[in-house]
């Protein structure tokens, strides 16, 4: 897969589903923009990525090798269900879509890192959070 810029637009959506996973094509996006000739820009891995892997059993590294190596996203969805089973991915998909923006807010860095999230109400889901927090960004 070629590498993205994530400065010039935001990763997919954090609801897009890849593998029978949620959150799976933002991070295959995550991770194209960090290979040779990608940029990151201000987004990570670490964080939501990180959880739905080690929920799921997967490596960062592997997933990483499968992106590079790949020609497509189904060839990284083919990795994802043999390197996964459904109760994983249905636990991954309950523990990302859970969290609301009140089950962050104690944190001393969240506002900073989404100021977004001040104009949300606090029910507010995290994946849908985000999906505001690319829009605000990237509006300009």
């Amino acid at each position: 897969m070629e590498p993205l810029d994530l400065t010039q637009r935001p990763p997919r959506k954090p609801t897009d589903v890849l593998g029978g996973v949620i959150f799976m094509a933002r991070t295959v996006d995550k991770l194209r923009a960090s290979l040779p000739g990608g940029n990151l820009g201000a987004y990570k891995v670490a964080g939501f990525s990180t959880r739905m892997l080690e929920t799921l059993g997967l490596h960062e590294d592997d997933l990483l090798a499968v992106v590079s190596m790949a020609g497509s996203d189904d060839e990284v969805a083919d990795w994802v269900l043999r390197h996964t089973t459904q109760e994983a991915r249905d636990k991954a998909n309950a523990s990302l879509s859970a969290p609301a923006i009140r089950d962050r807010m104690d944190r001393p860095d969240f506002f900073d890192r989404y100021p977004v999230a001040r104009e949300l109400d606090p029910d507010t889901p995290l994946l849908e959070m985000l999906e505001y927090d690319d829009l605000s960004t990237f509006s300009a």
